[in-house]
């Protein structure tokens, strides 16, 4: 729902982004101010962690500083918004892969156990949670379509592939999380 209200804003984020790329640090702090809760959203439903989605979109404001004078306005901000979102989300993922090795091979218990995430507490949660354990590329396909609101075609765009593959990906998704949440279900 939230993407397509922030679609309906792109010619004043058109005239943010020119005025950005000409230096005008109000123009991207107004960039910043009205996508952040966006890119949190987007980083949080991707890692499932407030702490680590807050660290996501601030390094995704950082990048996004460095990187709008490369912003060619050939897409939507947003489309962009969620390709720097996800790659970082991505980047902070393979991070704490390689902290969670070090402190396993060290025997740093208490890092290890600080990346553990709290069980949820409710249904929509642990569907997250359920999604967040997919192959990456089926996680970022529900993020998107789901989480997002995005059609097959606007995903495909943001995720670099075909709209074909897109739709593939959510196909595969639909079947592992039946067995994921029947899992749980189990479980419980």
């Amino acid at each position: 729902m939230m993407a397509l209200m922030l679609a309906g804003n792109d010619s004043d984020d058109d005239k943010l982004v020119a005025r950005a790329r000409g230096g005008d640090r109000a123009a991207f702090a107004r960039l910043v101010e009205r996508h952040y809760d966006f890119i949190f959203r987007v980083a949080y439903r991707r890692i499932g962690r407030q702490a680590d989605a807050e660290d996501i979109a601030q390094d995704v404001c950082v990048r996004l500083g460095k990187a709008i004078a490369g912003f060619r306005g050939e897409g939507r901000l947003t489309t962009w918004l969620y390709t720097l979102t996800l790659n970082a989300a991505r980047d902070h993922a393979r991070k704490a892969a390689r902290e969670h090795v070090k402190a396993a091979a060290y025997a740093v218990h208490a890092l290890s156990e600080a990346a553990v995430a709290d069980s949820p507490d409710d249904a929509a949660e642990a569907m997250w949670e359920a999604v967040r354990r997919l192959p990456a590329k089926q996680c970022e396909a529900v993020l998107l379509v789901y989480g997002e609101g995005l059609s097959h075609e606007r995903a495909s765009d943001v995720m670099g592939c075909a709209e074909a593959t897109v739709s593939w990906h959510i196909h595969e998704a639909k079947k592992r999380l039946k067995v994921l949440m029947a899992d749980r279900a189990g479980e419980g």
